[in-house]
C-alpha cells in the first residue's frame, strides 16, 4: 500500500513508519520540525522528508490512506487536501485497531505506570516465546522500534488518554476495544483538554464502556476514585483488582514475594513498580504465561527508557532519570528513590515542562509531591511559557505551590547545573524528572562528570 503520514516526526508516529516500511508499505510523510533520534533513524531508512514544512502536492490519488498525527493542526494543509479530495483519513490509533480487530488485544491505560507495565508485559511474553504486535510509548532494551505490526495473534497497547488527533477529540483508548484492560490509576492530567477532574475520569468510564463484552479488566484498588468508578461501571465486563506485590528492601536491592513461592531480586524497585509488576502478572498469566515463566523474566527486566533510568550506580552516590512531569507520577517517583536508599540524602529536580504542569490553576497539585527530598530543585523555561501562551509564573507561586522547606527555583539549565555541582554529592541520590531535557542539558554527560 502506498501510505503517507501528516507529523510524522512524533515519537509514535515514526516508529509507526518505520514499522510499516519493514511490513513492504510505501511510505512517505511530512512534518515542520523533525528532531532526533526521529530524524537520524528516518533518515537511515530513507524516509526523511526531503524538505520540512507541509506539502498538499503530496496527496495524490493513488495514496491508500493517510495516517495523521496529533502534533499537525486541524487546517494543516494536506489534511485540508486529503478531505477535500476523499482520501481515506486515519488517526493513528484508529489505524492500530484496523491492523488489530481480528487479534485479542490488550490495552495498558492509567495516569502514570502505563510504559512500564506494558513495557514488563512485553518482556514475559518475548522470554515465554509468544508471538505478538505492539505499540508502546518508550524505547525498550531488546525491541528495535515502539511499534510492532505483524500476523501475530495477540497486540499489547499502551493506551493513552489524550487525544487521538486535531479532528478527532476522542481519548486514544477509546479506539482499541480491548478483551484485557489494565488502569494502573486515575489522577487529573491534560488540564488543556479536560478541565475538571470530573471530566478526566469519565474518559476512564467510556474506555469500560468500550471494552469487548466479557472481557478481564485488572485495575489499581488502592485508588478509590478508581475503585469507584469501575464499581459504578454498567458494562459487560469481569473486573479484578490488584495491589503492589509484596516485597522487601535490603541494601538498595528489590526483592519480590512471589505468591508464597519465595523472594525474587528485581531490578525494578518503588511501591509503584511493584504495582505495575502485579498488573503485568495477571495480564501474562490470561494470556498463558506460567509462573515459573513469569517469575524467571521478571528478573531480568531493567524497565523502559527514562522510567527510572539509570544513569550512575556507585559506592555512595546514584543517579537516575525519569519522564515524570504530572504530581502523582513526581510523587511515586520520589518515594521509590527515597525507600531504594533510605539512609543517603535525596536531591530530586523537577522540570515544569508539560501544558498542564505550567498552568497557574494545576500547580497546587503539586503541593508536597517532592516532600520526601531532602534538597528539591524545580526548574522551567520562560520561553516554553511564550511559546505554550501561558501567562508568566514566578519563582515565589512555585514556592507556594510545591510547599517544599528546601525549594530552589530554576530557570537557566546554567544555574541549576551550577547548584547541583555545588551541592556535596557523597552519600547522595540525585533524581532528574523530566519530559523535556532541563533546558538542553546533556543529561547523562552531566550526571557522568559529576562523579567521575
Amino acid at each position: 500500500m502506498r501510505i503517507h503520514l501528516i507529523a510524522m516526526g512524533g515519537a509514535v508516529m515514526h516508529n509507526l513508519a518505520l514499522a510499516l516500511q519493514k511490513n513492504g508499505h510505501f511510505v512517505t510523510g511530512s512534518d515542520d520540525e523533525i528532531y532526533n533520534p526521529a530524524k537520524d533513524r528516518l533518515q537511515n531508512a530513507g524516509l526523511l522528508p526531503q524538505k520540512f514544512g507541509w506539502f498538499p502536492e503530496k496527496i495524490t490519488p493513488d495514496l491508500d490512506f493517510v495516517i495523521l498525527g496529533m502534533h499537525a493542526r486541524a487546517d494543516n494543509p494536506e489534511l485540508q487536501k486529503a478531505l477535500e479530495t476523499g482520501t481515506k483519513v486515519y488517526s493513528f490509533p484508529e489505524y492500530i485497531y484496523q491492523h488489530a480487530k481480528d487479534k485479542k488485544r490488550v490495552v495498558v491505560a492509567g495516569s502514570h505506570g502505563k510504559t512500564t507495565t506494558t513495557s514488563m508485559i512485553m518482556h514475559v511474553l518475548r522470554h515465554a516465546g509468544l508471538a505478538f504486535d505492539y505499540l508502546v510509548g518508550a524505547q525498550l532494551e531488546g525491541f528495535e522500534t515502539m511499534v510492532q505490526l505483524s500476523d501475530a495473534p495477540i497486540m499489547v497497547i499502551e493506551g493513552d488518554e489524550y487525544l487521538s488527533s486535531p479532528i478527532d477529540r476522542r481519548p486514544k483508548f477509546l479506539h482499541y476495544r480491548p478483551h484485557i484492560g489494565i488502569i494502573t490509576g486515575v489522577a487529573w492530567d491534560h488540564i488543556n483538554v479536560f478541565p475538571t477532574y470530573e471530566e478526566y475520569c469519565n474518559q476512564f468510564a467510556l474506555m469500560l464502556e468500550n471494552m469487548e463484552p466479557g472481557a478481564n479488566l485488572y485495575y489499581y484498588e488502592p485508588d478509590h476514585d478508581l475503585s469507584n468508578l469501575v464499581k459504578r461501571s454498567t458494562s459487560s465486563i469481569y473486573a479484578t483488582p490488584y495491589q503492589a506485590l509484596p516485597h522487601r528492601v535490603s541494601s538498595g536491592k528489590t526483592f519480590a514475594e512471589r505468591y508464597k513461592r519465595g523472594l525474587v531480586e528485581l531490578q525494578v524497585f518503588g511501591n509503584h513498580n511493584l504495582a505495575n509488576l502485579a498488573a503485568a502478572y495477571h495480564v501474562c498469566l490470561d494470556l498463558g504465561v506460567s509462573e515459573d515463566q513469569f517469575w524467571e523474566a521478571t528478573q531480568t527486566f531493567k524497565g523502559a527508557a527514562k522510567r527510572l533510568q539509570p544513569l550512575v550506580s556507585g559506592a555512595g552516590f546514584s543517579a537516575w532519570l525519569d519522564f515524570a512531569h504530572a504530581p502523582s507520577k513526581a510523587r511515586a517517583t520520589v518515594e521509590a528513590v527515597r525507600g531504594i536508599h533510605p539512609e543517603r540524602k535525596l536531591l530530586a529536580c523537577l522540570e515544569l515542562h508539560t501544558f498542564s504542569s505550567l498552568d497557574k490553576a494545576f500547580l497546587p497539585l503539586y503541593s508536597k509531591t517532592l516532600a520526601p527530598a531532602d534538597v528539591a530543585c524545580v526548574f522551567y523555561s520562560p520561553h516554553t511559557l511564550e511559546m505554550k501562551k501561558l501567562p508568566p509564573i514566578s519563582a515565589a507561586e512555585i514556592r507556594v505551590a510545591f510547599d517544599h522547606p528546601n525549594l530552589h527555583v530554576f530557570t537557566e539549565r546554567a544555574d541549576l547545573e551550577a547548584f547541583i555541582k555545588k551541592q556535596n554529592l557523597e552519600n547522595t541520590n540525585l533524581l532528574m524528572m523530566s519530559s523535556g531535557n532541563f533546558g538542553g542539558m546533556a543529561i547523562q554527560e552531566f550526571v557522568q562528570n559529576l562523579v567521575f
